[in-house]
């Protein structure tokens, strides 16, 4: 057996060039795959709880604008025409929200004591199924 001394100076560069050569196609390739999946998994975990998320940040809003227009019926014995109203007379904070998480105006209704407030849903479109009225639609 010869001792890489023993080996002819041509051979020695070549292993030496070999072991520093850069990674193949196939091992990016395979990188990038993996990271691929990595991604998927995440977006497959993600995107459903940050739907979640959204319908519980409309009803929340709701709840606050619902307040709001309790004082302000209080105070003017009407219903607001919208939460923009709302703000601008002071019953809402303008550091809240007056529109639903997908930027759409609540839709506020007054029949009576009775006060609704709901948000059209991500499709912006009231009346249809994904309207939220209350913590029973997240």
């Amino acid at each position: 057996m010869q001792t890489q001394r023993s080996l002819p100076a041509r051979l020695r560069t070549r292993r030496r060039l070999r072991r520093t050569e850069g990674m193949t196609l196939v091992e990016i390739m395979i990188v990038v795959i993996i990271m691929a999946l990595i991604a998927t998994a995440v977006g497959v975990a993600v995107v459903p709880q940050w739907k979640k998320s959204q319908r519980r940040q409309a009803v929340s809003d709701a709840q606050a604008v619902s307040a709001a227009v309790l004082l302000y019926m209080a105070d003017s014995n009407r219903c607001p025409a919208s939460s923009q109203e709302l703000q601008n007379e002071g019953y809402l904070d303008r550091s809240k929200r007056a529109t639903d998480p997908w930027d759409n105006e609540f839709q506020i209704t007054c029949e009576g004591d009775d006060i609704y407030v709901v948000s059209a849903g991500p499709d912006g479109q009231f009346g249809t199924e994904d309207d939220i009225a209350g913590p029973d639609d997240i």
